[in-house]
């Protein structure tokens, strides 16, 4: 696995454990070893930036994925780039939508989500909603457990 997780905003974001949660998705999601990921924390104009361009709205989001090789998940999977993730940590602190929740669990919840989206998942019908939400929290309480077991919750 090739993974590349930069910082480019001024947020202190515990980027080894966004490296742990992504090498644990890898092997949950079933996805080849030699697979690249990149994900990259990112200010507010530089989303706004990419949400314009890429899909045609205005303002910041919280997340963006974008698929490169349309790689999924399979007993016998192919390497690969599967795309990359820009997540934006200033959105995300402001967002109403994770009020009461750590900074950490809301970076959990937005990786999973985008690496969700770069194999495949969406939610743009309730029924895609249910499944990828299901699934989402099927890995988010995996994930819970294996960071547990190895020296516990961060915050």
């Amino acid at each position: 696995m090739t993974l590349t997780c930069e910082n480019e905003t001024s947020y202190q974001i515990d980027l080894e454990a966004l490296k742990a949660q992504a090498e644990f998705l890898f092997t949950a999601l079933q996805l080849h070893a030699d697979t690249e990921l990149s994900i990259t924390l990112v200010s507010s104009a530089d989303m706004e930036e990419l949400h314009l361009e890429w899909m045609q709205e205005p303002g910041a989001t919280d997340i963006l994925s974008f698929p490169m090789d349309e790689l999924r998940p399979s007993s016998d999977p192919q390497p690969g780039i599967l795309g990359d993730i820009a997540i934006c940590p200033e959105f995300v602190e402001a967002d109403p939508d994770r009020a009461g929740m750590a900074m950490t669990q809301r970076m959990e919840f937005l990786l999973v989500h985008g690496m969700l989206h770069l194999i495949g998942y969406d939610h743009a019908t309730e029924d895609e909603y249910d499944a990828m939400f299901a699934f989402q929290d099927e890995l988010l309480q995996q994930w819970q457990g294996a960071r547990s077991a190895v020296g516990g919750a961060r915050d």
